[in-house]
């Protein structure tokens, strides 16, 4: 196993800048998941690292070594692709065993590596057939076990499950991370899925505006996003907001959310006048018998194992609540009273959208 690390890297192509100045270290092992939306350059990433593109500047180093002058082929790095970019003409032992051959084993050490990987990601007799003979599972498989055959260091996976249909890439949630540890390379995983980048990650990276915003395990991207647009990736049904101000007087600090008063951390009153967004987890919402936040209940809507109400106050705010499927809840057109949780209850700065730790 080996660390990778990026340090200052950017890359543009002619005026238009990707990214500048990115710093990142996966440690040996470890799974780095890079999220973020289309086009924030995830993918080329993946690329740089691979060698298959050149950085406009910064280095790259893998096991300590930067990797500038090497080809790709002697880099130590396996990548699958999203699309499978499986060879057409190719049985799927074939198609593994390409990596194998461009690195000039023996036959009876291809033959083993194939049949290695092939049993590891059970996808072993299937090897004679051609990739249109195969399902997108079965083409998914074969892509990452050719990405493992030649044991690299580091594993790159770009969007390794988008092709693929729903039963499949949550079973695959699943799996991957324990085929990926047995797989003993330190993984660059890429994904515009938060659900997979939650399941897989050790730690993840979110890529936006050509920068790393934040980097961290994947409770704390949940529970303590440093920006208001990390808050708004991570969740489905996705964050409630609302404009306030920071108020301070002599019952403490507080900010005014549908027309009452919503106490918040003493630390808080040296911002009093701040503009900020109040940012409320659906899940963070409570329904209470006692003072709170009065909402009517506009609609309830079953998703699978969670409830959500949308819920509107006097003053015209709308937010949504999400409970347990088994929970009881109230009909529309209920009138209830609300509280919100301390931890799934963040302050962000209105202009820079930045955290405000309390």
């Amino acid at each position: 196993m080996s660390q990778l690390a990026i340090k200052s890297l950017s890359k543009s192509y002619k005026a238009f800048k990707v990214f500048e100045g990115l710093d990142l270290t996966a440690d040996a092992g470890e799974i780095v998941v890079i999220f973020g939306g289309s086009g924030t350059g995830k993918t080329i990433l993946l690329r740089l690292i691979a060698g298959v593109e050149e950085p406009t500047s910064g280095v790259i180093e893998i096991g300590g070594h930067d990797v500038a002058d090497i080809a790709p082929e002697h880099r130590g790095v396996g990548m699958a692709f999203q699309n499978f970019a499986l060879f057409p003409h190719m049985s799927a032992a074939e198609n593994i065993a390409t990596p194998l051959r461009a690195a000039g084993a023996a036959e009876d050490m291809v033959q083993s590596g194939v049949a290695r990987v092939a049993k590891l990601l059970k996808i072993d007799h299937v090897l004679n057939h051609a990739p249109r003979e195969l399902s997108n599972g079965q083409k998914q498989r074969t892509a990452l076990a050719r990405a493992l055959a030649a044991s690299p260091q580091i594993l790159l996976l770009d969007d390794p499950l988008r092709n693929v249909d729903a039963k499949l890439r949550f079973e695959m949630r699943l799996e991957l991370p324990r085929l990926l540890r047995q797989s003993g390379a330190t993984v660059l995983y890429v994904t515009q899925d938060y659900k997979e980048a939650m399941a897989l990650a050790d730690r993840i990276a979110v890529l936006a505006n050509g920068r790393f915003v934040q980097t961290a395990p994947p409770e704390d991207i949940y529970m303590r996003p440093a920006t208001l647009g990390v808050a708004r990736l991570f969740g489905d049904p996705s964050i409630n907001t609302a404009d306030t101000v920071i108020a301070s007087d002599a019952d403490g600090a507080h900010v005014m959310i549908g027309g009452r008063r919503l106490p918040i951390a003493p630390a808080h009153a040296a911002r009093a006048g701040r503009a900020i967004i109040l940012g409320v987890r659906p899940e963070a919402v409570e329904l209470t018998e006692g003072d709170g936040l009065e909402a009517e209940v506009v609609a309830v809507t079953p998703l699978n194992e969670r409830v959500v109400l949308l819920l509107q106050t006097p003053g015209g705010w709308e937010f949504l609540a999400s409970f347990p499927a088994t929970a009881r809840v109230p009909e529309a057109g209920a009138r209830v009273r609300t509280r919100f949780s301390e931890a799934g209850t963040h302050l962000f700065d209105r202009d820079t959208g930045e955290r405000l730790d309390g």
